[in-house]
């Protein structure tokens, strides 16, 4: 039987409730297609960093890089660390030291009384290309007197390869549109995206590729959502983009997203944050946690196992078995044993 090496870090907040929920689920999933999940907790949150000072040690760093399969977030937070010193370190630290340049958001409407829009939309089912690893989030910058200046990012190789990853995505998924989002009518360092994007587009025929400013995007993306396939764009307006994504969906409670660099042990986390305020309370939803191990399999070649777990999510919705986010009254624990028994 195969085993996979998946390294935990539960982290603040609701993190750990979701995580300990989703992971059973996780379990019967992998049992079921054969292989198994080798579980490692890590002690690395808030919690931690209070007791030690400790955020992400140089040793653990090497441990995650080198000796496992797949890492599996929970989420990062606390208003006891005001500066989220720790958050930054740990999940900032391993997107940058990994170089997982690759934010991957999948954006899937589950069922159709989640969508905010008319009953009459089209299916929502596209997937976001965020890069991960540049633009405003490298925090460059200086201060002088009164004036606080950052410092937006672009290279060539990092516009490129998360580009080409978005066409490879779309080839190797029958996709047939690729939509790249950027403000080069006002920030002149996006020309660096026009030119890639279009120099990169051809070498996919067959895929058509657009663009559109990014405001514009926003506004498309709420008035005919089901028209995109693809869409790639810088760290900031990916962030953004991929939140009203699901929006359009029913919430960040059933948003995963995985953090990849192909050939790497990639981060999977779900897109929601820590929501101190609901912790311990027991009605966090932990489909997006589900949702994101099913991302973690697909990562891993265990594409069935993925299928199913996603299909198991969709069975509980139409069920009725929700948490108070997605309009129902069931637990953390309730939800996760629905999927589990969909499975």
């Amino acid at each position: 039987m195969k085993r996979y090496r998946i390294a935990v870090i539960a982290g603040d907040g609701i993190g750990p409730e979701v995580v300990e929920a989703a992971m059973p689920v996780l379990d019967a999933a992998a049992r079921a297609h054969g292989f198994t999940l080798d579980w490692e907790r890590l002690p690395y949150s808030a919690d931690h960093y209070l007791k030690t000072k400790e955020t992400l040690p140089d040793h653990a760093f090497r441990h995650l890089r080198d000796d496992v399969d797949a890492i599996f977030l929970g989420a990062l937070g606390d208003p006891r660390v005001p500066g989220n010193e720790h958050a930054r370190d740990i999940l900032l630290g391993l997107r940058f030291r990994l170089d997982l340049y690759v934010n991957f958001r999948p954006v899937t409407l589950l069922h159709p009384d989640l969508t905010p829009l008319r009953a009459d939309r089209p299916a929502i089912d596209f997937v976001i290309f965020r890069e991960n690893t540049e633009g405003m989030y490298l925090g460059r910058g200086r201060v002088e007197g009164d004036e606080h200046i950052a410092e937006e990012v672009h290279t060539v190789k990092g516009v490129s390869r998360i580009i080409r990853a978005a066409f490879d995505w779309a080839r190797a998924h029958g996709k047939t549109l690729v939509t790249m989002g950027d403000k080069s009518n006002a920030v002149p360092t996006h020309h660096l995206w026009q030119r890639l994007f279009r120099e990169i587009a051809a070498d996919y025929p067959g895929i058509e590729a657009e663009h559109r400013y990014i405001d514009a995007l926003a506004m498309e993306l709420v008035r005919k959502p089901g028209r995109f396939q693809v869409i790639v764009t810088n760290n900031l307006y990916g962030d953004i983009l991929s939140d009203l994504g699901a929006a359009l969906v029913g919430g960040l409670g059933i948003a995963p997203s995985a953090n990849l660099h192909p050939g790497r042990a990639g981060l999977f986390e779900p897109v929601h944050g820590s929501a101190p305020r609901h912790a311990g309370r027991d009605d966090a939803n932990p489909m997006a946690a589900i949702l994101t191990g099913a991302l973690m399999f697909t990562e891993l070649g265990e594409k069935d196992a993925a299928r199913d777990l996603e299909q198991a999510v969709k069975d509980a919705l139409a069920a009725g078995t929700r948490t108070p986010d997605v309009g129902g009254k069931a637990t953390t624990r309730e939800v996760a044993a629905a999927v589990a028994a969909a499975l």
